[in-house]
């Protein structure tokens, strides 16, 4: 079974566009790929229910549907830190538990995407952090980069950091996400020499994202 753990420098630069067209992708290798978003942080409505946003659009790129309970088993109400979002609703945030969801996941899949919470290192309690969780799972990581002012610092930052934590950086994705980027080029090509990693896509800025046409270059050991 394939699995890989996706984070990115920053929330909101892309991570679930990115992880849903990793999605499609491996669905040209693996007939059972699934994506699983452990803590999800506010809601949308889904069906007669309430989802997240982010876990509803791994599912749309899924080949396997199964119980919310696996595929999302922290959602919270309240669109902030999670540990924050789950003080307020009263629940505590177990990373054992979710590496169980996941283990369970896995059972049923040829490929499994984990969509981290925002940054690498956002808390999940007031002890723990999504590093821990990337940790227990002890996945391969991808991360993705948002190409804005500052995010040379933000990716080698975060590369020490999955490396710190003895994780292996899988490979990495440049998301344009702000069209008047000036020296876009320029930052990927510091990025390709100096990350110690496969630049794994380019993702062009789009007004509406679309994950079922961006290419990837999969490691060898994902197909």
């Amino acid at each position: 079974m394939m699995g890989c753990f996706v984070t990115g420098t920053d929330t909101g630069v892309g991570k679930t566009l990115v992880s849903a067209g990793l999605l499609y992708t491996l669905a040209r290798h693996h007939a059972r790929v699934v994506g699983m978003k452990p803590v999800a942080a506010g809601l949308v409505p889904w069906g007669d229910d309430w989802a997240s946003e982010d876990a509803v659009a791994l599912r749309s790129a899924s080949t396997v549907a199964v119980a919310p309970e696996l595929d999302n088993p922290v959602l919270l109400s309240d669109p902030l830190s999670p540990h924050i979002a789950a003080a307020r609703a009263g629940v505590e945030i177990d990373i054992a538990a979710i590496v169980r969801s996941y283990q369970a996941l896995a059972a049923q899949a040829d490929a499994v995407v984990v969509e981290g919470a925002g940054g690498f290192l956002v808390p999940l309690t007031d002890t723990q952090t999504g590093a821990d969780l990337a940790q227990a799972l002890a996945l391969p990581v991808v991360l993705v980069v948002g190409l804005r002012l500052g995010c040379l610092n933000h990716a080698l930052l975060t590369a020490e950091a999955i490396r710190a934590r003895g994780l292996t950086l899988a490979g990495w994705v440049a998301n344009r996400v702000d069209p008047a980027m000036e020296a876009a080029d320029e930052n990927i090509a510091y990025l390709r020499a100096r990350l110690g990693a496969p630049l794994l896509a380019e993702v062009p800025y789009q007004d509406l994202p679309d994950a079922h046409g961006l290419a990837f270059e999969l490691p060898l050991e994902w197909r």
